[in-house]
Parts: structure tokens; sequence; C-alpha cells
């Protein structure tokens, strides 16, 4: 198989789709980025990478940060993170607030949006915020080995200008008890995680951990290989909040989606694929990112349900 090739012919018919979904126009900055925009970029597990489209082109990671954010914590309290946040599929909206009052302020997966700021909350761990950032820059810049990647400040601004629905959320959970430090920090940090921007060729190398069992291919350890596959596992039961099922059926493997148009996707042991287009479907995921996956997968037989994989 020849997956230069195969990269490159995705990347071509994504170039020329037509229908392209629709840009997150609720955060005004993301708004702003051109929806003819698709990039691929495939590394693998013998140190291939192979890269199409706009694969160098810059863009902010939003809830795919999530996938850090949650390994960082997980490192900080291990399983104890459990009692605050669940591990169950949402069935609802990244955003939604309705699950929350019927189970008393535990989000259902460290995923969603809510879910995802208690993991701040975790690693903010009585810090300033520009700390408990700095360490999350420090560890993707680490998985990446790319120390130019950083926050877009301005994207970072209009989330917090227009962030209303997550300010919410985290006050509706600090009532419970389950949100520790003062909510503007948390969120503060929040804004500025998902603002970190990165390009498909960076966000395919810090992948690489979840493909290789929790190992740095460069030596050493991330993650035990237990907390990698449950990792994994997360990606794909929740990585796509009330999609998430539809993307298992479709393509089969790990993925965590972000609003910014990106996907991070992981076949144990084979590939950490970083696809890129900023226009979404109606669940808020990339359309012709959750495409491009689906032709690969069915092109290189690459599922986590098949023997081929």
């Amino acid at each position: 198989m020849d997956l230069a090739e195969l990269t490159a012919g995705i990347a071509a018919a994504m170039a020329g789709a037509k229908d392209r979904g629709q840009v997150a126009s609720y955060i005004p900055e993301l708004a702003k980025v051109d929806p003819a925009q698709f990039g691929i970029a495939i590394a693998t597990a013998d140190g291939g990478l192979f890269t199409g489209g706009n694969a160098d082109t810059g863009f902010t990671i939003q809830s795919i940060s999530k996938v850090f954010a949650l390994t960082l914590a997980l490192g900080k309290v291990g399983d104890q993170l459990w009692e605050r946040v669940g591990r169950e599929p949402s069935g609802n909206a990244f955003n939604s607030i309705t699950q929350l009052e019927y189970e008393h302020g535990i989000p259902r997966n460290p995923f969603i949006n809510a879910g995802a700021i208690v993991v701040t909350d975790v690693n903010l761990g009585g810090h300033q915020p520009r700390v408990a950032i700095g360490e999350m820059l420090r560890f993707i810049r680490y998985l990446s080995g790319d120390d130019s990647i950083r926050v877009n400040q301005a994207v970072a601004a209009s989330e917090t200008t227009t962030g209303h629905r997550n300010m919410a959320l985290a006050h509706y959970m600090s009532a419970f008890g389950n949100i520790r430090h003062p909510v503007d920090l948390v969120l503060g940090t929040y804004f500025h995680q998902c603002a970190i921007e990165m390009n498909c060729r960076q966000l395919a190398l810090a992948g690489r951990y979840l493909m290789l069992d929790g190992h740095h291919p460069e030596g050493g350890r991330v993650v035990s290989p237990r907390r990698a596959r449950r990792i994994n596992a997360l990606m794909l039961t929740c990585g796509h909040y009330d999609a998430s099922g539809d993307f298992a059926f479709r393509v089969g493997i790990p993925g965590k989606s972000g609003v910014g148009g990106g996907i991070l996707a992981i076949v144990p042991g084979r590939a950490s694929i970083a696809v890129w287009s900023p226009g979404l479907n109606d669940s808020g995921n990339s359309h012709l990112g959750t495409l491009a996956l689906e032709e690969l997968a069915q092109r290189t037989g690459w599922s986590v349900f098949s023997p081929a994989s």
C-alpha cells in the first residue's frame, strides 16, 4: 500500500468536494476561517510521515486538546479522576447542561465540555492559569517535537467573550462542589487550552504515544499501556459527542474532534492521523475530515474491529 499516493488522493478528492459543512460561527474568530481548506497527515509506527493538502496550515485544536488535558490529569490524580467525571457516552451535544442536573454535577465523560472543564480544574492544581497553560504547551511540544506551537490569543479572547454556556456549565458544577478553583480561573485556562494552534503535521506527531501503547517514539514512556488503551477507548466511545456511535460505525478507529475542524484519529500499533477542514456537520464535527477518515479506513483496512488492523 502506497500511503503517499493514498494521502495525496484523499486530499485531492476533499479539495474538490462541493459540500464542505459550516464553520463554527458562534465563535467569531472561527467564523473567519476559509472553509475551502483541507489537510491531512499520517504518522506511522515505523517513523513515516505522509501529508496532503493544507497539512501545514495552523488551526486551533479546540476539543482535541481534551485528549492531552486528560492525559495530564490522569498523571496527576490517577483513577481518582473518575470520582468527578464519568466514562460513558453522553448522547447529547458537547455543550449540553441537561445531564448535569440529573447526575448531580458529575459530567458524563471527559470529552464533553463539562467533563473537560472538570479536567481543567484538576490540571489547574492551585496554580495561576498561565502555569497550567504553560504545562499543557510544554507537554504538546514534547509530544510533537516542535517548540513553535503557541496559543492563538485572538481565538482565546473570542471564546472568552462568547463562552456563556461554558460559564453556565462551570458555575452549575461549582454549585455541586465539583469545581474546586474559582470559575473564572478554570475557564480562562480552558479557553486558552482550546485555542492552542497546531497544523495536521504537528497534531499527528503529538498523537503518536497513543499509537505506540503509551511510548514516546524517541524513547521513554508518556503513559502506561493500560492508560493509553483506556484513553483510546474513550476516544472511540465519546470522542465525537452524540455522533460517536456513527463515527465508530463508519470509521472504526478512536478519534477526537474539535469545532475548529480538526480530528485526531489513532490506529493502535499503526498510525496517528490528523485531518482538518473547518466546515462542520450537524453534530459539530468536521464534515470533510470525517469523510476523509472513512475513506482512509476503507482503503487501508485500518479498524479496531478488523483483524487487518
